[in-house]
């Protein structure tokens, strides 16, 4: 146990993060420094309970109170190397994670729980400055040629995990760059690209090899990939995106958040002087209330927007977790997220309980406001509140509605492997699809849900490619039972 009397004695404190009149002036990540001394108060909080909750949480099974008694005992070295254990890229999962783990974590049940993220963060981040992050590239080369679909967490981890299992391993990526939705549909405050770059070029130096601008099932097809290699991996992601087919639709400045986040990254990346899609001076609405919602806000206030409104159609989340998502739980609470306290602060608008009925245009054919209605819901199916409706100004509108699956056109129809009710890939136990070779992880057999899944399951298939390869496995299965694949 780190500090026997720590969780008495010792607040959860986090970073703070910088006034939003200083951080919305550029696009670096929002939050200042925080001390070492005072991180490993912070991991004096955790009480080594007799049944870790915190790993029911993680879906990757962090050993998290044995890293946390590490930093508490400054052993930063040991912690780095107890966190790679379960964990390829914590320095994405401590940025970007919602910490499913904090949820979990025993002392939240009447006290406000470890920060669990937070200390996950700070240890690959010493270890990065100290050099201790290393390539590991395998001893012996098995000579198995292994094809991932895809270069996001779930793609990522699973190269890795078969990089130095000894196997020969290309990634294929569509875009330009490497990195999916952590490249181009994370923005830059919330995470600089440079700790993706530096993991890139580690895998590189291990030997995994990436191919980008390359379409798998229109420039390569899925006959000529199965005739190239020994193993498949589906990582490609659920990039369906849901729409909102409602009248004026057509109109200009209407987008899916994923046509409007990527080009803005791309300017941080040095190709575009400024955004194609911008939205300086404009009104913009964000319809969706989750984090790419968030994401979206972030980036218009920083693009100079005259006014930002987020509509969701659900009713407000509460502040405190209800009855019906008990410990240990992830309950869905109110959050407010840095791009959130800049709305706040910037004068701008949350609506809960509100639907689009309509877009309406001028006579160039922009979009100039929104139709909206307050709903009741969603017990009434979002039954419209009679006499609510009214309009709410527009210029730019994005889509942030989540996704609905895999892209079924090109690669999967091509391979013909099975899909669910959902849509998405069905796998067993092992992550193998119904086609012969062909594994599935992440988002495209999942579908839409959190970057510690995604790198869960990259782990996790990776450990059955390489059983099938081989005949047998040392790679870690990270995934509990109750959460893995029927077979």
């Amino acid at each position: 146990m780190a500090d026997p009397k720590g969780f008495l004695t010792v607040e959860r404190e986090l970073p703070k993060r910088r006034p939003v009149d200083v951080r919305i002036r550029s696009w670096r990540e929002v939050y200042e420094d925080f001390g070492k001394d005072r991180l490993e108060k912070q991991a004096s909080r955790c009480m080594d309970c007799g049944i870790p909750f915190c790993h029911q949480g993680c879906p990757l099974g962090n050993l998290i109170p044995e890293w946390n008694d590490l930093v508490y005992r400054t052993d930063w070295h040991e912690a780095i190397e107890r966190l790679h254990a379960t964990n390829n890229f914590p320095e994405f999962t401590g940025k970007l994670c919602p910490a499913p783990c904090e949820a979990a974590c025993v002392l939240g049940i009447n006290s406000d729980p470890v920060t669990i993220k937070r200390v996950e963060a700070e240890i690959i981040d010493r270890a990065w400055d100290e050099g201790w992050v290393r390539p590991q590239p395998p001893a012996v080369r098995t000579g198995k040629r292994v094809a991932v679909i895809g270069s996001g967490p779930a793609g990522l981890a699973a190269a890795q995990q078969l990089t130095r299992a000894g196997h020969d391993v290309k990634v294929y990526e569509r875009d330009d760059r490497v990195g999916g939705l952590l490249r181009y549909g994370i923005p830059e405050f919330k995470m600089e690209k440079r700790h993706l770059d530096r993991r890139i070029a580690q895998m590189r130096a291990e030997g995994t090899d990436f191919k980008v601008n390359v379409n798998v099932g229109v420039d390569i097809t899925a006959q000529e990939l199965l005739g190239h290699h020994d193993a498949v991996v589906l990582a490609g992601g659920a990039t369906v995106r849901r729409d909102l087919p409602i009248p004026g639709r057509e109109l200009k400045g209407v987008h899916q958040a994923m046509e409007y986040l990527p080009l803005a990254n791309k300017v941080q990346e040095g190709d575009h002087a400024e955004p194609p899609i911008s939205a300086e001076g404009k009104h913009v609405v964000v319809i969706g209330g989750g984090d790419t919602g968030a994401d979206c806000i972030g980036t218009a206030i920083r693009q100079g927007a005259a006014s930002v409104t987020q509509l969701e159609i659900m009713p407000r989340p509460p502040q405190d977790r209800p009855g019906s998502q008990p410990w240990p739980t992830y309950p869905m609470l109110f959050k407010m997220e840095s791009a959130h306290e800049e709305l706040a602060d910037l004068g701008g608008d949350r609506l809960y309980a509100i639907n689009t009925v309509e877009f309406l245009g001028d006579e160039d054919g922009n979009v100039r406001a929104l139709k909206v209605v307050q709903v009741e819901g969603p017990e009434t199916g979002f039954k419209p509140v009679e006499g609510s409706e009214r309009e709410i100004p527009a210029q730019l509108v994005t889509l942030a509605m989540g996704f609905l699956g895999p892209q079924r056109e090109g690669l999967l129809e091509q391979l013909g492997v099975e899909l669910d009710q959902r849509g998405n890939v069905v796998r067993d136990a092992d992550y193998a699809t119904s086609v012969d070779r062909v594994f599935a992880a992440g988002d495209m057999g999942r579908g839409q849900s959190l970057i510690v899944w995604a790198i869960a399951e990259g782990r996790a298939a990776a450990h059955g490619v390489d059983k099938y390869l081989t005949g047998q496995t040392t790679l870690p299965y990270p995934i509990p039972p109750t959460a893995r694949p029927i077979a």
